[in-house]
């Protein structure tokens, strides 16, 4: 006989944990531009999208964080940046930007101020490394990174990297 304003009672029986493993990520990368040999693949990143990379990259957030007289590199210098992945990796990387801007505030005819040319170490095969773009133009004379060009390199360099010039145009 059943007992009168018992409570029934459900059995939840101790579920395991199913794990969704990540997506793999399309190949060719879609959004970057292909190099002529189709081997590296380069697009650059919105802001938003910078945010986000640094966030999970220590080495773009150190580059970040970097001050200069005391304040961030990027916000007394215009900045600019660059994914880069290659299909088969890369010994290191050439990047080279152009630093434009207008005459002056009354001229606003675009003039070439200066070049970068950003140098970094080995990638692995598809693995994505982002590159932030220093110039030594003061962010305050509002110019900006354009014509950004990467290479990837198979040889062994024979100069600094990871490293950064800055050459001011004449």
């Amino acid at each position: 006989m059943p007992v009168v304003n018992a409570a029934s009672t459900t059995s939840l029986a101790k579920a395991k944990p199913t794990f969704t493993p990540s997506p793999s990520p399309v190949w060719p990368p879609k959004g970057f531009v292909k190099s002529k040999d189709g081997n590296a693949f380069i697009k650059i990143p919105t802001a938003k999208e910078l945010v986000g990379l640094a966030s999970n990259d220590k080495v773009l957030t150190k580059a970040l964080a970097k001050t200069v007289d005391g304040v961030p590199v990027c916000e007394k210098y215009s900045c600019g940046a660059v994914q880069v992945v290659a299909l088969t990796g890369c010994t290191w990387w050439v990047i080279t930007a152009d630093i434009k801007g207008a005459t002056s505030a009354e001229d606003k005819t675009l003039k070439l101020f200066g070049t970068v040319r950003t140098t970094i170490a080995e990638t692995g095969a598809k693995k994505y490394s982002t590159v932030l773009i220093v110039s030594g133009e003061a962010i305050e004379l509002h110019h900006f990174v354009a014509n950004i060009k990467a290479t990837c390199r198979k040889d062994v360099p024979v100069e600094k990297v990871p490293g950064t010039t800055y050459t001011v145009a004449f």
